[in-house]
């Protein structure tokens, strides 16, 4: 007898032998021997499928060989699309820090000749003589003015720093 005989306990002819039986009845064996141990039974001889159940553990095997076929195209392709999702990403994100690092630079160069022109003006206190210079000129000037037309000197305006 082979292993998956018929119940009648008659060969098939040759023809009809082919590997798909032997799969499952491998397939069979490795499934009641693992529910065996796992139950606690330590059985030895397992009993081979008649023609009928062999055909329908092989339907259940094929469906669900398709079902996770298909499961786990659907995980790949979800992966490949977050990994897409994520280069994109990451370019872009790289691409506002390069266009970030530019206008650093720029604005750092900016300051740089900001500093050096303030280090080249004069510093404070020249300014400061410089317009109490002007304001006595303003002053004196204003003076010869009201000379030339005989009006008397006007206050000097009062400085909004005191």
């Amino acid at each position: 007898m082979g292993w998956c005989s018929p119940p009648g306990g008659k060969e098939r002819p040759r023809s009809k032998q082919t590997l798909t039986p032997f799969f499952l009845a491998v397939y069979h064996w490795a499934e009641m021997r693992t529910k065996m141990r796992i139950m606690g039974f330590h059985a030895e001889a397992i009993k081979p499928l008649n023609e009928a159940a062999a055909a329908e553990l092989g339907a259940n095997l094929l469906g669900e060989a398709i079902i996770f076929g298909c499961a786990g195209s659907c995980l790949l392709l979800e992966f490949w699309r977050q990994q897409s999702l994520k280069r994109r990403k990451e370019g872009e994100r790289l691409a506002s820090l390069r266009s970030l690092r530019a206008d650093v630079d720029r604005l750092e160069q900016a300051l740089d000749e900001l500093q050096v022109q303030v280090q080249t003006a004069a510093p404070r206190n020249a300014l400061e003589e410089l317009r109490a210079e002007l304001r006595a000129e303003l002053q004196e000037f204003k003076g010869l003015v009201c000379e030339e037309r005989h009006e008397p000197d006007p206050e000097p305006p009062k400085d909004p720093e005191e």
